[in-house]
């Protein structure tokens, strides 16, 4: 759990950095630079798409899980909840760029294939390397973010506790599910849903990319289908 508690805290950290930069940014300036945010997080989608070993594993898990997620109304009510809590705390009147912080700052330090890998491997193997790698990263995007998003970026450090770490104590279990194909693939899905966040980012779409979710947890399953049906 080391690599997780270090990437806990430099979420912790770098967020109360941002924090403290926040106050002598114009908001000129914040939206230059959150624009900049949105164009590296594309970037960052595009490049990781190029991971995927089967684009049929691909359509199928994102149109099943989407229509989950949307059943379910898995983005409205998440965002209910965020800004119900926050309003608790800070007013209604900050409730909803709170729960715009936390939200894109999960995605964001969660969706991807560092996370998912080097939790595995930080339970399989103590292997704590990309976990610490990914923490350095994670802590020069919190600054970021809530530079520009504000406070519930900081709250996000506890998803990741809980995400990252949850990975690590059941990585035994999930090891035999996410084969070197499924974690492709899923690297590759995670991708798709980072390039939709970095689109939201730069106001060019309003994807609800938590309804997306579902899809990560369809993948391993319909990656298995497919090789045992020899599809692909």
């Amino acid at each position: 759990m080391f690599g997780v508690l270090v990437n806990t805290a430099t979420v912790i950290v770098g967020s109360v950095l941002g924090l403290i930069c926040k106050r002598g940014i114009p908001e000129r300036l914040s939206g230059a630079v959150m624009t900049a945010i949105g164009l590296c997080t594309i970037a960052i989608g595009v490049v990781g798409l190029s991971s995927g070993e089967n684009t049929l594993v691909l359509i199928l898990s994102m149109v099943l899980g989407t229509l989950m997620g949307t059943l379910l109304d898995l983005d409205g009510r998440l965002n209910r909840t965020v800004e119900k809590a926050a309003a608790k705390t800070a007013g209604a009147g900050k409730a909803g760029q709170i729960s715009q912080g936390f939200i894109t700052a999960c995605l964001l330090f969660c969706i991807g294939a560092m996370t998912i890998v080097g939790s595995l491997n930080a339970g399989l193997k103590g292997d704590q390397e990309m976990l610490i790698t990914k923490s350095v990263l994670d802590f020069i995007s919190s600054i970021m973010l809530s530079a520009t998003l504000g406070i519930g970026v900081l709250f996000s450090a506890a998803f990741v506790l809980v995400f990252q770490g949850g990975i690590v104590l059941l990585a035994g279990v999930l090891a035999p599910v996410l084969s070197t194909g499924a974690i492709a693939e899923l690297s590759c899905a995670g991708s798709l849903m980072i390039l939709a966040l970095g689109l939201n980012i730069i106001g060019v779409t309003k994807i609800k990319v938590i309804d997306l979710l579902p899809a990560l947890v369809l993948v391993p399953f319909v990656t298995m289908a497919f090789g045992a049906l020899g599809i692909g």
